[in-house]
């Protein structure tokens, strides 16, 4: 028999100060020594006002990617008066782990003390609930009584000037121009680190708000799309991505293999349409209609986004737009995989929420077009 699972604490960890937009460039670096012509056009569209680097003005890593998941974990133990000792399980999520190999789970859990089965899971923004739901059946099956889902980005290292300076001087030598504004360049102005992390258990907690997973879906497009956002890559003319292990070992530099690149067109084609179409399909599957929902937690990367979700559904009849809706994208930035549970911990910790209320969680991922919903009832 299935086992209800509960949410009872959640924490958040961001390094550092907040970043202004004024000082993106200072942390990150001029790329050849020449400030963006596309960041002012990119902050304009995605509203975000300040985020954070685990960087120094030196562009010095601060923290590493397990360091932050940790911080954030011991944060969450100390709240919920939980020890090493007692988590049974520990799932971590990331789309910029800080090497290939060992898994990022296991280097987090190379910062505990106490030995724990351990799960990891990558990918891009929606790594967060394979992470989840791994920890909620894991409880739900009677397999485990809790667990912590950790999630976690340290992408801004990924985004300083070094990594772009030769590619851009290579193509200027050739004649051509660097085409970064749209793949590579923008998406330095996009991104933030921090991390997140919950607690999951077979029972309510003994004190604050406890959250009741109802229930966790996930879909793939990637069957019917091409990929839209990679790295360790580049796109082929067919399409297909070719990977850097095809690469000479200059060639991984001549072309930024490393950074991470986004089709802002195909994005904008395929993320809505496919977005409604999941929304629509999970609320069927469970009987629901808009009217069963109280709060909307939308990730998104950027507010044009955020306010296109609401509009889509205006325009297709699709009654959650007039639900209330949060997000803490402009004051803390787009943390990828971190989002969507460090946007739940703020806004749990700030409303006054009801017993019987429902909150809706929608992840989408751009990689290849896969997106999670999360049904959840304040306990």
């Amino acid at each position: 028999m299935k086992k209800d699972v509960f949410i009872t604490g959640l924490a958040s960890f961001f390094p550092n100060s907040p970043v202004s937009n004024d000082e993106m460039e200072e942390f990150l670096g001029l790329i050849s020594g020449k400030h963006s012509k596309v960041q002012r056009i990119v902050l304009k569209q995605n509203g975000i006002k300040r985020r954070y680097y685990a960087l120094n003005k030196n562009q010095k890593i601060t923290h590493t990617n397990a360091e932050m998941a940790m911080l954030a974990i011991r944060k969450l133990l100390a709240l919920t008066d939980k020890g090493q000792k007692d988590i049974e399980l520990l799932a971590c999520a990331t789309a910029t782990p800080d090497q290939i190999l060992p898994s990022h789970a296991s280097m987090v859990h190379g910062l505990w003390e106490e030995p724990v089965e351990i799960f990891s899971s990558a990918g891009v923004c929606l790594s967060c609930l394979q992470a989840l739901k791994i920890a909620y059946l894991s409880i739900a099956a009677s397999e485990k009584q809790n667990a912590i889902c950790s999630t976690s980005e340290l992408v801004s290292a990924m985004l300083l000037s070094k990594n772009f300076d030769i590619e851009y001087e290579r193509c200027c030598n050739l004649g051509t121009n660097p085409y970064m504004a749209l793949e590579k360049d923008f998406l330095r102005f996009m991104l933030s680190d921090g991390a997140s992390c919950a607690l999951l258990e077979n029972h309510p907690g003994e004190k604050g708000v406890s959250l009741k997973i109802e229930w966790i879906e996930m879909d793939s497009y990637a069957n019917e799309t091409p990929t839209c956002m990679f790295a360790g890559a580049v796109r082929r003319e067919d399409g297909e991505l070719k990977s850097w292990k095809s690469f000479e070992s200059q060639g991984l530099v001549n072309e930024s293999l490393m950074v991470i690149k986004q089709d802002i067109k195909l994005l904008g084609t395929k993320l809505m349409p496919l977005w409604i179409r999941h929304i629509k399909s999970c609320l069927n599957k469970h009987g629901m209609s808009s009217e069963d929902v109280d709060y909307v937690i939308p990730h998104s990367s950027s507010m044009v986004i955020y306010n296109n979700l609401i509009e889509a559904m205006k325009n297709e009849s699709f009654e959650l737009y007039k639900k209330e809706w949060f997000t803490n994208l402009t004051w803390v930035g787009n943390i990828g995989s971190s989002a969507i549970l460090a946007a739940l911990d703020e806004f749990s910790s700030t409303r006054k929420l009801k017993s019987g209320e429902k909150i809706l969680l929608l992840v989408p991922e751009s990689g290849r077009f896969s997106y999670g919903t999360v049904l959840l009832s304040v306990v």
